[in-house]
């Protein structure tokens, strides 16, 4: 998991965190919602986790495949 270098946003709305995840290098930002009994470290996770699905993704469409595409 390389998450050296991305920027983590936590905002909580009413009992739940809205957790952006954002990567510098790529200007890709995603977003994500918790409960807000989670620990930040727990969101944050999740959301990095996220982020690297969606540039790995990216990475795979600019290859000329995505992981996973039907056929």
């Amino acid at each position: 998991m390389r998450h050296q270098g991305y920027i983590l946003e936590f905002h909580q709305v009413g009992s739940y965190v809205k957790v952006s995840a954002f990567d510098p290098v790529t200007l890709t930002e995603v977003s994500t919602m918790g409960p807000a009994n989670l620990s930040q470290a727990e969101l944050g996770r999740l959301a990095i986790r996220k982020l690297e699905f969606v540039l790995a993704r990216q990475n795979a469409d600019s290859a000329g495949g995505t992981p996973g595409e039907r056929k």
